[in-house]
């Protein structure tokens, strides 16, 4: 059987190759693999088809590549999987990061993103990773999510990006992102808040469909601050933004205990968990949906997504990763890009 495109006209999806030393090369192999199986959307690699024909042969699988520009990529799929050069060869061995990966990966991020501007991709869907490798070359940035909003910025004022980790069970947002505990609470404040539920719920309406998006709001404290007894923040800082919004129009509720916001029942009364900081939100949907986790970047101009999880160097190149988080990655982008459209 033929793969068949889901959406007459769909542009394909950018992927980024990652860190060429981790995952993402091997769950990219798998995934094309399992493209009629699966009836994955149509996706091209932005990288070096000469590494990636390399750890084909090293992990056993035949697949049969196309480098190819990116408008062709969408016809080319079906047969082979499209590889879109960005002049950055990879050499990194399998669990080895080497000289070559920070550039190859760096270069992956920007030539998909730019091919997603100009309107060749109907997606950015990147691959781990690694950020003491990045550091070590220089790189300026926390992570993809901060170096995306700089890609976008160079055409305009600089989005203030959102992480959102997303799977069919639940989905959360973290206020404050990668800093840590003391830094976080610091940063916390009413219009941070704010600002982070507004783009929540209008990428809610926007790319998810929901017309009347529902925002369940953490306390920062246990208990959500016992009124007071437990810290003051949640009444002077997560209270008021819930006010807020409110009065605009979102449909917010809190500060609520996090303790009793991810159980079965609590998690049907919402759309998204909005965390006051990274651990508060990442912890529960990692246990709940480790393998099929999905992470969302909200409040850039275009669609970002990518696997919930890191480059795992001890199992690269071994045949035991496993696809699943990329290809709901690339199954939530095409679903993202399909309501952008209609």
């Amino acid at each position: 059987m033929k793969h068949e495109r889901r959406k007459a006209g769909a542009r394909p999806l950018a992927l980024t190759l990652g860190e060429p030393a981790g995952i993402g090369p091997d769950v990219t192999l798998a995934a094309w693999l399992r493209r009629d199986e699966l009836k994955l959307p149509s996706f091209y690699v932005l990288g070096d088809a000469g590494f990636l024909e390399k750890r084909a042969r090293a992990l056993g699988l035949k697949v049969p590549l196309a480098e190819i520009d990116a408008d062709k990529a969408g016809a080319a799929f079906s047969a082979a999987l499209p590889v879109v050069a960005t002049g950055q060869r990879a050499t990194a061995e399998p669990g080895k990061p080497d000289a070559s990966s920070a550039q190859a990966a760096i270069a992956s991020i920007r030539r998909a993103v730019a091919d997603v501007r100009a309107g060749d991709a109907g997606a950015v869907v990147t691959n781990p990773i690694a950020k003491s490798v990045l550091y070590q070359a220089g790189f300026a940035h926390p992570g993809h999510t901060e170096f995306l909003a700089e890609l976008a910025a160079a055409s305009g004022k600089a989005p203030q990006p959102v992480m959102m980790l997303w799977s069919p069970m639940l989905a959360v947002v973290p206020v404050t992102i990668h800093v840590s505990l003391r830094e976080a609470i610091a940063q916390l404040s009413t219009e941070l808040i704010v600002t982070t539920a507004r783009i929540v719920a209008a990428s809610l309406k926007q790319s998810f469909g929901l017309a009347r998006p529902r925002l369940a709001l953490s306390g920062l404290n246990p208990h959500a601050g016992e009124d007071g007894s437990l810290g003051s923040e949640d009444q002077a800082i997560v209270l008021p933004a819930v006010e807020i919004l409110r009065r605009e129009g979102i449909d917010a509720r809190g500060p609520l205990p996090a303790d009793t916001m991810f159980h079965e029942a609590a998690r049907k009364t919402y759309d998204c968990a909005v965390c006051m900081y990274h651990d508060q939100a990442l912890i529960p949907i990692k246990t709940l949906a480790f393998d099929d986790g999905v992470n969302v970047t909200l409040g850039l101009p275009f669609i970002r997504t990518s696997p919930d999880h890191g480059t795992a160097f001890d199992i690269a190149g071994t045949g035991r990763a496993n696809p699943a988080s990329l290809i709901a990655a690339l199954r939530l982008a095409e679903r993202m890009a399909a309501a952008q459209a209609s």
